[in-house]
């Protein structure tokens, strides 16, 4: 129980860096949606190079988060070394990254079709290799359990971001993408300093092993392979978009609404980051109690409870938050529901990864998030050209269900851990049917009824928790 408490305690601090950041960096979706227009395609540009910024930084970092941990656990390891050798790593490969990016800028950006704009690439380049440079100092600060500072720089880079983000495009009035990719760079390069004390701290205690580098790598690599396909699965449409989509030009402008719509579903993003923040240090801690897989099990069932609860607000309160968006991409608002299902099934499946980290075969991760990635990949090439971004929404669904199942019946097999199913597909099965009753609730004319009704459905699904679980409601919080 105190691990539990534990969990929700980290699990609300690194929320609040999670969800509340991201609550305020959609102050930037409204803003670029209304001063950027739909029909110039530029919100499709920063949909699609973030997409590939994302993958790059799973490369980057070489799955070093998941194995520091690993390796810091474990008996008989030095976690300076860990930490030291995991960034001589992460650092030697942004460094190469730079270096190719820098000399092969013309054929990439000829490839990319921005050989007008080639400053949009090397921008984002330089921004991703301080990302990956910062993830380890940021899995230091979880290992150390220093998660008001963690919260803090995320905060801060946030907050830094939509000031400047304020300045040049509503002060200045500014509408050129390049601000965007400028302004990011800027704040990025700004946090990076605040790492110095733990770097300067480490490099005193701790050296490069060559030896457990190699350990490492040897752990790792599955863990890239997950990663990369993983990553696809939430960026491989956004890549492919603009190359499978009939009309080019159309293509971008198309993106750049399903782009701005996701924005809305990452509400799902943000609570199982917020999650995996807290749990995965937790989950390689509590790897030698006894109680370790009634544990595992309960936390997935009220990780589930969560996420659906977040989807019926969300769903609920869309009159709402639709108004985030300018006019001209509400069209696109159909597939959040949609996207909102693939983030609780990848969600689902990140809780389920433990199994093969626990017992070193990460390769199974590898093949899980391969299978998804392919299956998602074929739906966005079969469908896109017919059936736009409408394919993306469904086919994230199709390629997280698979990676999903594949490891809940293999993992059973390796690593049984009895999960409460006929709780889980209880509630499943209970906001499904509280889904259709606010879908059909939109076709109230009034408003302020539509609100209502769907705020009874949430506190019903509220109250049916608490019962079920037996939660005490207690006066003081």
């Amino acid at each position: 129980m105190a691990s539990m408490k534990s969990l929700a305690k980290d699990t609300a601090i690194y929320g609040l860096s999670s969800i509340v950041g991201r609550f305020l960096n959609y102050l930037l979706v409204p803003l670029y949606t209304h001063v950027i227009a739909a029909s110039s395609g530029g919100y499709g540009v920063v949909t699609n190079l973030y997409a590939y910024v994302a993958l790059i930084l799973v490369i980057l970092t070489f799955g070093m988060e998941t194995t520091f941990f690993r390796f810091a656990n474990k008996e008989g390891e030095n976690p300076h070394n860990v930490f030291a050798t995991s960034m001589a790593i992460v650092g030697i490969l942004s460094v190469l990254f730079l270096a190719l990016i820098f000399l092969g800028i013309d054929p990439i950006a000829d490839t990319l079709h921005y050989t007008n704009h080639k400053e949009y690439i090397l921008m984002m380049a330089v921004v991703v290799a301080l990302d990956a440079i910062q993830a380890i100092p940021f899995s230091y600060l979880r290992y150390k359990k220093k998660a008001i500072k963690f919260a803090s720089l995320k905060l801060l880079f946030i907050i830094l971001n939509i000031g400047l983000n304020l300045l040049y495009f509503v002060v200045l009035g500014k509408t050129d993408v390049f601000y965007v990719f400028a302004l990011n760079l800027v704040c990025t390069g700004f946090i990076t300093f605040f790492f110095i004390p733990e770097l300067l701290h480490e490099r005193r205690e701790a050296h490069v092993d060559m030896a457990l580098a190699r350990h490492m790598f040897g752990y790792s690599w599955p863990i890239l392979v997950l990663g990369i396909a993983g990553i696809l699965n939430q960026t491989a449409d956004k890549m492919l978009f603009p190359l499978v989509y009939p009309d080019k030009a159309e293509g971008v402008v198309e993106l750049g609404i399903y782009g701005a719509c996701v924005k809305i579903a990452m509400i799902m993003a943000m609570i199982t980051q917020a999650f995996r923040y807290a749990y995965e240090p937790i989950v390689f801690a509590k790897s030698k109690d006894s109680d370790k897989t009634e544990y595992y099990a309960q936390a997935m069932k009220y990780f589930i409870i969560f996420t659906l609860f977040a989807f019926l607000c969300v769903v609920g309160y869309m009159p709402i938050l639709e108004h985030i968006l300018g006019a001209e991409y509400r069209a696109g608002l159909k597939v959040v529901p949609i996207v909102m299902v693939a983030e609780i099934m990848m969600g689902v499946y990140f809780n389920l990864s433990f199994w093969y980290k626990l017992i070193d075969k990460t390769i199974w991760g590898a093949w899980f998030s391969l299978a998804g990635c392919a299956v998602l990949v074929a739906v966005n090439i079969i469908f896109i050209p017919e059936y736009s971004y409408m394919a993306c929404a469904w086919g994230g669904v199709a390629g997280y269900g698979t990676a999903m199942t594949l490891s809940y019946i293999v993992g059973q097999r390796k690593y049984p851990i009895n999960y409460d199913l006929k709780g889980i597909f209880t509630y499943v099965i209970v906001t499904l049917c509280f889904y259709y009753a606010m879908d059909f609730a939109t076709k109230i004319p009034q408003v302020w009824l539509q609100l209502l009704s769907n705020t009874i459905l949430i506190m019903a699904y509220l109250v049916m928790v608490v019962k079920n679980e037996n939660i005490r409601i207690k006066h003081k919080v």
